[in-house]
């Protein structure tokens, strides 16, 4: 992240998705105790919120205008987020209500992922690294420059 500017209002991240919920404090509280995340910044009492996990971020937001939750059967996104033990992390969240859409299973590309949906239907995928693994390795391919 060289040159950038640091500005505690705006989370650090480079990449930082902005997910839609009908009730901006309630998935606040539900991603905390469900997945980790910790809340930074709340902008109102309901209209949107920073959270953070490790070095990564999303900002939860209100439903607005055009700017909706997923609709039920509908797949338009997915959040991927690293994690250190992906087995404690999904057991976690199913006990806490998610629903979990892939067991953790272990890839060939150095990963153990499980996937679940949160209560606005949302889905994430958690992963956890397992070995350094060339993409050539298990049939991708290395693009561009680091």
């Amino acid at each position: 992240m060289s040159g950038m500017r640091p500005n505690r209002s705006i989370p650090a991240a480079t990449v930082v998705p902005v997910l839609i919920y009908p009730d901006v404090r309630a998935a606040v509280a539900w991603l905390g105790t469900a997945f980790g995340f910790v809340e930074q910044v709340r902008i109102g009492e309901s209209h949107r919120s920073q959270l953070r996990y490790g070095a990564g971020a999303v900002i939860v937001g209100d439903v607005r205008g055009e700017r909706h939750p997923p609709r039920p059967g509908e797949v338009t996104h997915s959040v991927l987020v690293r994690v250190e033990d992906a087995r404690a992390h999904c057991a976690r969240a199913r006990e806490n209500g998610a629903r979990i859409l892939m067991e953790p299973t272990d890839f060939e590309y150095g990963e153990r992922q499980y996937s679940a949906e949160d209560p606005a239907g949302h889905q994430w995928t958690f992963s956890e690294t397992l070995a350094d693994v060339a993409p050539e390795q298990w049939g991708g391919e290395s693009a561009g420059a680091d």
